[in-house]
C-alpha cells in the first residue's frame, strides 16, 4: 500500500510569547477552509497548549501513548472544523527529550495510522531543545515565527543557526507576527535575512505577516481560534494569505506520516532501523 502524501511542517520560535500555538490553529482552519484534511501535534510533549487554547479536554494524550497504554487514533481529538490534534501531557518532565524507545514508539503509532490527512503542522516547543532539533529536521518545511521584540528576533536566529550549524538545515520560512504595518514586518525580516547571508551564507523565504490586532486577543480569552471566531479581522485574512502561499507547494510533498517519523529518528543516528528513503 502506498504511503500517504503528507505535507508535513515544523512551526517553531527561538522565543516563547510570540504567538507561535495561536498562529498553529490559525493555520490549521485556513488550511480546512481551503479544503485540507488538517492534524495538529502539539510536540510541546510535557507543556500541553493546543487543548488549552481550544478549550478542549482530552482525556488521553501522548504520555498515554508513549506508555503503550493508548494507541495513536485513541488519544487524538477533534477541534474545529473536524481538524484532529495530538494532544501533549501537561507537567511531565521526562517528555522534554524523548529516547530511543519513545521514538519508536512513535514510529509504530504513526506506521499504524490510517486515517486520511493532507498536512501535518507540528507545533514545537519554544527555544533550543532535542525536541525541537527532532522535528523540525524531520519535517519538509521549518517555519519560524518571530515579533517585533528584539529578544524574538535573536532568538529566531539563533533557532536557524542551531539548525544549520549542527543539522545542515538550509531552507527556512518565516513569518513575522504582531506587526504595525507590512513594512516593520520586511525591517524585521531584512534583519533576519541579512544576518544568514552573511554569517551563515544562506537565504530565508519571507511567508508573510501578520498585523497586531486586539481580535487575537480576545480569541485567546474566549479559548476559540481567532480565524473561528473572527474570520474577517485583518490577522484572520492575513494567515489566510499566508496557508494559500504555503501550500502552493503541494505538487512536492514527498513520503507521509511514516517519512515525517523516520526522519526524526535518523536524526538522531538509527539508521539501521529505517529504510533508505532520503529527504
Amino acid at each position: 500500500m502506498p504511503e500517504k502524501a503528507v505535507k508535513t511542517i515544523s512551526i517553531t520560535s527561538g522565543k516563547g510569547g510570540v504567538g507561535k500555538t495561536n498562529l498553529v490553529t490559525g493555520l490549521a482552519i485556513a488550511m480546512r477552509r481551503l479544503g485540507k484534511k488538517v492534524m495538529i501535534f502539539d510536540a510541546d510533549l510535557g507543556l500541553s497548549n493546543i487543548d488549552v487554547l481550544l478549550h478542549l479536554a482530552p482525556r488521553y494524550n501522548i504520555l498515554h501513548l508513549l506508555k503503550g497504554e493508548k494507541t495513536l487514533f485513541e488519544i487524538i481529538i477533534e477541534g474545529p472544523l473536524g481538524i484532529k490534534i495530538v494532544p501533549a501531557s501537561s507537567g511531565v518532565q521526562e517528555l522534554t527529550a524523548l529516547d530511543e524507545f519513545q521514538r519508536l514508539r512513535l514510529l509504530e503509532s504513526f506506521d499504524s495510522y490510517s486515517e486520511d490527512i493532507d498536512v501535518l503542522l507540528i507545533d514545537t516547543p519554544a527555544g533550543i531543545s532535542e525536541n525541537v532539533a527532532f522535528f523540525c529536521t524531520s519535517s519538509e518545511e521549518i517555519v519560524v515565527i518571530t515579533s517585533p521584540e528584539p529578544t524574538a528576533i535573536t532568538d529566531a536566529y539563533a533557532i536557524i543557526k542551531v539548525l544549520f550549524t549542527r543539522y545542515q538545515e538550509k531552507d527556512f520560512h518565516i513569518i513575522v507576527n504582531s506587526v504595525r504595518d507590512s513594512d516593520e514586518a520586511l525591517e524585521i525580516f531584512e534583519r533576519l535575512s541579512l544576518a544568514a547571508e552573511r554569517f551563515l551564507h544562506i537565504s530565508l523565504n519571507y511567508l508573510g505577516h501578520i498585523p497586531f490586532d486586539d481580535a487575537v486577543k480576545g480569541a485567546v480569552m474566549a479559548q476559540r481560534s481567532f480565524l473561528d471566531l473572527y474570520p474577517n479581522s485583518p490577522a484572520a485574512k492575513a494567515v489566510m494569505e499566508i496557508a494559500e502561499k504555503v501550500l502552493e507547494n503541494d505538487g512536492r510533498i514527498k513520503g507521509g506520516l511514516q517519512f515525517f517519523i523516520r526522519n526524526l529518528l535518523r536524526s538522531q543516528g538509527h539508521e539501521t532501523v529505517l529504510s533508505d528513503r532520503g529527504r
